[in-house]
């Protein structure tokens, strides 16, 4: 008898991938598929498997090495987030085009409604860009079979294919039939004839072109013929008033909707390979309904492959928004005013927003943990050069951004190079820097893409001052190791911890100096002379302030605890709108700063934050 267990999308997604067989999985860390990786390895540990699961630096990284598997007859699969494919385009695009000898998967886990992105692009219009199979599930079982029906497909066409499953999926929890693992690679061989053909080169991708094209349309033709399991009709009981082509979570929330509205005059075409479209199974249908409604997440991906929109109510003439998550109210909207059911308010909503209303509740900011090494860091660079230019990056730092500490962020690693590009500015003008510069990221994002950007900047000589934010972990998207730890996630393996001043050194930075992130006031004449060093020697200064993350480490700050003398604090808020501590609270009646001991931590760090003294340690109230 099989064995059932409810799991979270990502676990069905990694138990797929070490049932089918995958013999090395690759990642990088990035919400919402961070849970895939570890979850890999604990489940090849679980059935004592071989698979070689590791994170990669970057994404790039990641699906170099899962092609490099691949080229040796190996099932391999690099993971990662919408936006983590960005890094990884320039092997992805080469790749689409290869006759690969083992099954390749890429996992791209979208995130609509950017609830942890920087922008909600749907990686099914990439796959469609290098014109290679996606799958897109709409729940967590039917992900863990598409793992398996991606490889087959892949190893077919000698293709590498995509599994997108977007956030709604990754986090949703359903129950799930745990398998063996039921395939066996052949041992790993590289074939090196035909010469050049793993070589991308003009005069040798040329020929692949066609035979490429030829492919894709297989595929197509198979996804329309072989593949009903996850492309399917689901009839109206009546004589259908409408007609819904849906993918992804979409299809689910629809269903569920129909079914809870009571509905049985509505058909619905699910379609679970969206790219290449069945174009036959969607004509077929749309040429059975007078109006058809189309729901997928984010890019009409669908929606743009169809020849004939006539009957088409979607984003192309406004019916569907073409922002934000179709979330169940959003799809409920669109479903009642496809029927022509006027819809009234929500009781129950108008409710909770009378409540918070008259109880005067705020929003919560996101900020940093309370004994964060980050917030002393930034608050301290600030203290020291008020007038800093503060180019920041994508991690628990961007939080600082409350403190009013961060002046830009655009990508991983982009601190670096937009530093460099403020220094660039003024060069052009002849003159040197009317303000100091800084670039700051932490220890995990420096491996994934800082060293590029500072070789470049040393290369260059932009003077600007880099501060690594070194929590000894990659802390934002869980807790996951870098290249700087050295921990693995398989029991029984070790890594070699790569030293961080070691690197930068290597990038040939000469002034490199690790500070104690919680030592503000000992920290301000080394910022300052940083900056006055790279201004005179016209080269990158490096400062790694040092503090382990006190969520994911647990790292105990020493107690140094704290009051605030309230005859002291004269309202100026700055502990608030600078610091801002969750320990450090605001009395809005009185106009007055207090600690919450609900949050406080005891680490002492905000005795630098008031400039008029009125937090100060225990031992010293008057």
């Amino acid at each position: 008898m099989s064995e059932r267990k409810v799991l979270l999308g990502n676990e069905a997604i990694a138990r797929g991938l070490v049932e089918a067989g995958c013999d090395v999985i690759t990642a990088y860390p990035g919400t919402p598929s961070s849970e895939i990786l570890p979850a890999a390895a604990a489940f090849a540990d679980d059935l004592g498997t071989k698979t070689v699961v590791e994170w990669g630096a970057n994404e790039k990284v990641a699906m170099e090495v899962a092609l490099g598997a691949t080229f040796a007859g190996k099932r391999a699969c690099a993971v990662m987030k919408q936006v983590g494919l960005n890094v990884a385009m320039d092997p992805f695009m080469s790749a689409a085009h290869f006759e690969l000898e083992g099954g390749m998967l890429v996992i791209v886990s979208d995130d609509p409604g950017c609830h942890a992105s920087q922008d909600d692009q749907d990686s099914r219009g990439l796959a469609l860009f290098a014109k290679i199979p996606c799958f897109d599930p709409s729940g967590a079982e039917e992900a863990k079979s598409m793992v398996a029906s991606a490889f087959e497909l892949s190893e077919k066409h000698r293709v590498m294919a995509m599994l997108r499953p977007a956030v709604r999926v990754d986090h949703c929890r359903q129950d799930v039939e745990l398998g063996e693992v039921f395939h066996e690679s052949a041992p790993a061989d590289f074939k090196t004839r035909p010469a050049g053909h793993k070589v991308v080169m003009p005069a040798r991708i040329m020929p692949f072109l066609e035979a490429h094209n030829l492919r894709f349309e297989a595929i197509r033709g198979e996804f329309e013929a072989n593949f009903g399991q996850y492309n399917f009709e689901v009839p109206s009981k009546k004589p259908a008033t409408l007609g819904i082509i849906a993918g992804g979570v979409s299809f689910a929330i629809a269903k569920d909707l129909l079914e809870a509205l009571g509905r049985d005059d509505v058909a619905i075409l699910k379609i679970g390979t969206p790219v290449p479209l069945p174009a036959k199974l969607v004509v077929d249908f749309m040429a059975r309904h007078e109006r058809v409604l189309i729901l997928e997440e984010t890019f009409p991906v669908i929606e743009n492959q169809l020849l004939d929109r006539t009957r088409v109510m979607g984003r192309w003439n406004g019916w569907v928004p073409k922002e934000r998550e179709l979330v169940p109210e959003v799809i409920e909207s669109l479903l009642l005013k496809a029927l022509g059911v006027e819809t009234t308010s929500d009781s129950a909503l108008e409710s909770l927003a009378a409540a918070r209303k008259k109880l005067n509740l705020a929003v919560k900011k996101p900020v940093l943990c309370a004994g964060c090494g980050h917030r002393p860091s930034y608050f301290a660079i600030r203290k020291a050069l008020p007038d800093s230019i503060i180019a920041s990056d994508i991690g628990c730092y961007s939080l600082s951004i409350q403190q009013q500490a961060v002046d830009t962020i655009i990508c991983m690693g982009a601190s670096v190079t937009v530093a460099s590009g403020l220094a660039c500015a003024w060069r052009s003008e002849g003159a040197e820097p009317k303000r100091p510069i800084f670039a700051t990221l932490g220890d995990s994002t420096f491996f994934h893409n800082g060293m590029t950007g500072l070789s470049t900047a040393v290369y260059n000589r932009h003077p600007f001052v880099l501060a690594i934010m070194d929590n000894r972990i990659t802390a934002m998207t869980g807790g996951q190791d870098h290249p700087g730890t050295g921990d693995k996630m398989r029991k029984g393996e070790t890594g070699v911890a790569v030293d961080l001043e070691g690197a930068v050194r290597g990038c040939g930075v000469r002034y490199v100096k690790v500070l104690e992130a919680y030592d503000v006031e000992g920290n301000l004449d080394t910022i300052r002379e940083a900056w006055a060093y790279a201004k005179e020697n016209r080269e990158p200064a490096v400062l790694v302030f040092r503090h382990p993350c006190v969520t994911m480490l647990k790292a105990k700050p020493e107690k140094r605890p704290v009051s605030v003398v309230a005859d002291k604090c004269i309202g100026c808020r700055i502990c608030q709108d600078r610091f801002g501590c969750p320990g450090l609270a605001w009395d809005g009646e009185n106009r007055k700063a207090f600690i919450d001991a609900r949050f406080c931590v005891d680490c002492g760090v905000c005795v630098s934050a008031c400039p008029h003294g009125a937090i100060v340690s225990i031992g010293e109230v008057r």
